[in-house]
């Protein structure tokens, strides 16, 4: 299994554009990333351009970002590969950049 971090988001697919909205609450009580992306939920074209838009967001190359959990619902497991530390650290200066912080596994 490739090393790297694993980061919880939720999608919004056909949210009319691309664009990362912060960190929210979930029903269960974790932090999640909020995601929202233009494309509609089929046939995997939501998921391509939520890593296209990470990718971009993160400088990080898209073949390094995997959906890991919940490929096919709005809450999503993502392994972002890499050293871990580096990764840890780079994502939470982004994270706190966008107003926040998160658990990143």
């Amino acid at each position: 299994m490739p090393e790297g971090v694993r980061l919880g988001l939720r999608l919004q697919p056909g949210g009319g554009l691309d664009r990362i909205e912060g960190l929210v609450a979930s029903a269960d009580g974790q932090c999640r990333l909020k995601v929202r992306v233009a494309a509609q939920a089929v046939d995997g074209k939501a998921n391509r351009a939520l890593i296209k838009l990470l990718a971009k967001a993160w400088r990080l190359p898209a073949s390094g970002i995997k959906v890991v959990g919940g490929t096919k619902t709005r809450n999503k497991v993502l392994l972002v590969e890499g050293e871990p530390e580096a990764l840890h650290r780079r994502l939470q200066a982004w994270l706190v950049d966008l107003g926040g912080r998160m658990e990143l596994q």
